[in-house]
């Protein structure tokens, strides 16, 4: 266990004590979050060990419509149940189908970061112990912050003053409605060639800090050295999210003891088997069905629009 030992050290952020260093990131699932089966799914990942469970990207539009306060309390409550700190992940609505940069309007502008607001709102009221703006991998927000794809002439473009500013205002909102409880999160993918840059990004990310962010989680990092993109973040002051291929214990455990992160993210490995954690805890590392890396029943089945689920369960 000792070997293991820096995947389970707590870690207390705001208040919220995380029980290890293993989060469950925000993995869309093709389940009805609030529905059965969604609900079990991410039971069965807190009671598997997972210290944070981010639930998966959801679209800002949903809340307070079809994504009630009362059906995503039941999900908080399975998952607090087990022992985890719970928090999801809020993903930028299009507005009427503009979902670029250059194609929204002021008023859109305004309306999103409603939206957030709004979101915030529902999730406070629900029980999350926090909320995660979507700010990376190329989608509606992180696009504000490119310039590749954010080609603005108003206060929401043009230099980094003015990308950064949709991205700030969000947390600001959330922040203001979540009070000094509850965590935000932001995730963010650290460069985008002929868009940004490092540099930019971590400018960026202390204004985030600065606005309010508690975590930040950054994706993705090189296969060679685990965690390496998210280190440089972990100078700002506030504990930092590594994500790849982190359930070979190895990879996590180099990002913690070298210190390029504070918390791993194991994906897939959670998906193949939910008690990673656990198993890892009690020295069963033979017991763990191990991710094969095939793609197949997690994006395979993604891509298709059919529950994500490990071709393992099926043998």
């Amino acid at each position: 266990m000792s070997e293991y030992s820096p995947l389970f050290q707590p870690l207390v952020i705001r208040g919220r004590k995380l029980r290890n260093r293993i989060v469950c990131p925000p993995m869309v699932t093709n389940r009805n979050i609030v529905g059965k089966d969604g609900i079990e799914w991410y039971r069965r990942i807190a009671r598997g060990g997972a210290g944070l469970v981010i639930v998966e990207a959801t679209r800002t539009s949903r809340f307070g419509r079809e994504l009630k306060v009362d059906g995503l309390r039941r999900l908080v409550e399975a998952v607090k149940g087990e022992g985890a700190v719970v928090a999801i992940q809020l993903f930028m609505s299009p507005v009427d189908g503009r979902d670029s940069p250059d194609s929204l309007t002021r008023e859109d502008i305004s309306l999103s970061v409603e939206r957030f607001r709004r979101a915030a709102v529902v999730c406070r009221e629900a029980g999350f112990d926090g909320v995660e703006p979507h700010g990376a991998h190329g989608f509606l927000l992180n696009r504000f912050f490119s310039r590749r794809t954010n080609h603005r002439r108003d206060a929401y473009g043009g230099d980094l003053e003015g990308r950064m500013r949709l991205g700030t205002e969000v947390v600001r909102a959330v922040r203001s409605e979540v009070g000094g409880d509850m965590l935000v999160l932001y995730r963010h993918t650290p460069e985008e060639p002929g868009g940004y840059t490092l540099d930019e990004s971590l400018e960026f990310a202390g204004r985030l800090v600065d606005a309010g962010v508690d975590i930040l989680d950054i994706s993705p990092s090189s296969r060679d050295a685990p965690g390496d993109l998210a280190e440089p973040f972990r100078s700002l002051g506030v504990p930092v999210i590594a994500v790849g291929m982190m359930s070979v214990h190895e990879r996590a455990l180099e990002a913690l003891r070298e210190g390029r992160a504070d918390l791993v993210a194991v994906g897939r490995g959670l998906i193949a088997d939910p008690f990673w954690p656990l198993k890892t805890m009690e020295g069963r590392l033979d017991e763990i069905a191990r991710c094969r890396y095939c793609d197949e029943g997690c994006f395979g089945n993604l891509r298709a629009g059919r529950p994500i689920e490990c071709v393992q369960h099926r043998c």
